[in-house]
């Protein structure tokens, strides 16, 4: 592709060699010649100016290079859509594999991909143009919408309620019971039956080996365009917010409910029935043992202000030195 084809796609302002030939896309470190690569983080600029790219995606302002540059307002973003123009994932025509077990009360919209082995339950109700890779299993009375996606080994459980445009990776769980046992006169553990369905709103993806539990009464729901990444845990009767970002390894306990636009990083905690502010930003391994406001970052066990956080980080450094200078003023 010219760069100067691809610069008119992206929408972006070229400066460079129009007729340059773009072949690909890479990480600024391993680029090379013919690659689109992007600078988004001022961690990698200085990079930039020593990068074999053929062309780098920056803001407007970033300062000239001497390889090509493509200015727009979000390059990474740019680069998203740059990569889908180098890279085909595979297609899946319609059809049903011999294999598959389908009940006969099951309903599937239009051009359905059934893959090997997978298995829909009675009453389940699916959109059109649902992709259905190999040992998927819909339990009974899962409904989905249009679009929907489940990748090798997805489950969802019954009774579970999926929009449109849902993507589920590889081992993705959605509805399996949650975590709820009461206690015994004689010490042992009586299960509470999980009968809440678990529901994701349109546009939410579910990545590999997340857990999306059922609650125990009412719903677990997670709310449009929120997206979970791998090894994730959503407790029974949370409620997740629109277009928030679970990041690897996000633990939220039960009735836990966090609002739209927040973002946990990786092995962030969250214990139950707090409530998560929109806006939030909690930096990784946080631990949130209460409410948190809207808009707030913090960071830290137990979860404070990011900027004090970092302030007494500082701080715990130098300790051992303050015990010197008081050892010494002590003599």
């Amino acid at each position: 592709m010219k760069l100067a084809d691809l610069a008119h796609h992206l929408g972006a302002t070229l400066q460079g060699d129009p007729a340059a030939a773009i072949t690909g896309v890479a990480a600024i470190e391993t680029a090379g010649p013919g690659e689109l690569t992007f600078v988004a983080n001022p961690k990698y600029a200085s990079l930039a100016r020593t990068t074999q790219a053929a062309a780098v995606l920056v803001e407007p302002a970033f300062p000239e290079i001497s390889a090509a540059t493509l200015r727009i307002e979000n390059p990474y973003l740019a680069f998203a859509h740059a990569i889908e123009l180098f890279y085909q994932p595979p297609a899946y025509a319609p059809g049903i594999h011999p294999t598959a077990v389908i009940a006969p009360t099951a309903r599937l919209g239009a051009d359905p991909h059934i893959g090997a082995y997978a298995v829909i339950g009675d009453h389940v109700t699916l959109g059109d143009h649902a992709v259905i890779l190999p040992h998927v299993v819909l339990y009974p009375h899962v409904r989905a919408g249009d679009n929907f996606f489940a990748h090798a080994h997805a489950v969802v459980r019954e009774y579970c309620q999926l929009g449109d445009n849902i993507v589920l990776q590889n081992g993705a769980i959605i509805g399996a019971d949650g975590f709820g046992f009461a206690k015994q006169a004689d010490g042992s553990w009586y299960k509470i039956l999980q009968s809440g369905p678990a529901i994701l709103e349109d546009n939410v993806e579910v990545q590999a080996n997340a857990c999306v539990d059922r609650a125990s009464i009412g719903e677990t729901r997670i709310r449009s365009g929120a997206k979970i990444d791998n090894l994730v845990q959503v407790g029974h009767g949370s409620t997740v917010g629109e277009n928030t970002l679970l990041c690897a390894q996000v633990g939220l306990a039960g009735s836990t409910t966090v609002g739209k636009g927040v973002i946990l990083a990786g092995q962030v905690g969250v214990a139950g029935h707090c409530t998560v502010g929109d806006g939030v930003i909690a930096t990784a391994q946080s631990g949130i043992p209460g409410d948190v406001e809207p808009g707030k970052v913090v960071s830290g066990y137990p979860a404070i202000d990011n900027r004090q956080w970092l302030r007494s980080v500082a701080l715990v450094n130098r300790l051992p030195e303050l015990l010197r200078s008081l050892k010494a003023s002590t003599k």
